[in-house]
């Protein structure tokens, strides 16, 4: 006799992904924080248009609702909490695979960044893209990176997938 599984496979397929962004965001942010102390040296130069700079973001998307206070701080922390819950229920409801891998990338990464502002007070970015002087993105990290990447999905999806069928 066989055991029914506890999630269903879309389920276990969105959580495991979340699971691995936020496990991969942590031990980068691990990596570029402790051994090699980038907010001590606060720049290392990778390639000629990829640089590892040290950036403390207060707060969320492009620095904005920035928590100048330790209550503020724990604001953002619940507001973003509840912005993923929100996420998660939508991840957890949804059954084309497409919009749970979007989801599953917008959760993770906004749990990796909860980590980081509940543990340190504000999030580890650190990966700069440039063309010699010109930036033309914000110093970021994976979690950023896949919530976008998450988000883009989700439009594209809206954009170009027709209507579900009922």
């Amino acid at each position: 006799m066989t055991t029914p599984d506890i999630l269903p496979n879309h389920r276990r397929f969105g959580l495991g992904i979340a699971a691995l962004i936020v496990g991969l965001d942590q031990l980068i942010k691990w990596i570029v924080t402790v051994p090699l102390q980038l907010e001590r040296v606060r720049n290392i130069e990778i390639l000629p248009f990829f640089d590892l700079t040290w950036v403390q973001n207060f707060g969320v998307s492009f620095g904005m609702l920035s928590a100048d206070s330790d209550g503020q701080r724990w604001l953002l922390v619940a507001f973003t909490a509840v912005v993923a819950g929100g996420v998660g229920f939508w991840m957890w409801r949804e059954q084309a695979k497409g919009e749970v891998l979007a989801l599953s990338l917008v959760l993770g990464g906004a749990i990796g960044n909860i980590i980081d502002r509940a543990r340190v007070g504000y999030v580890i970015d650190y990966a700069d893209l440039h063309i010699g002087e010109f930036r033309p993105f914000l110093v970021f990290n994976v979690a950023d990176a896949c919530i976008t990447i998450g988000v883009l999905l989700l439009v594209a999806r809206a954009l170009l997938v027709g209507e579900k069928k009922a």
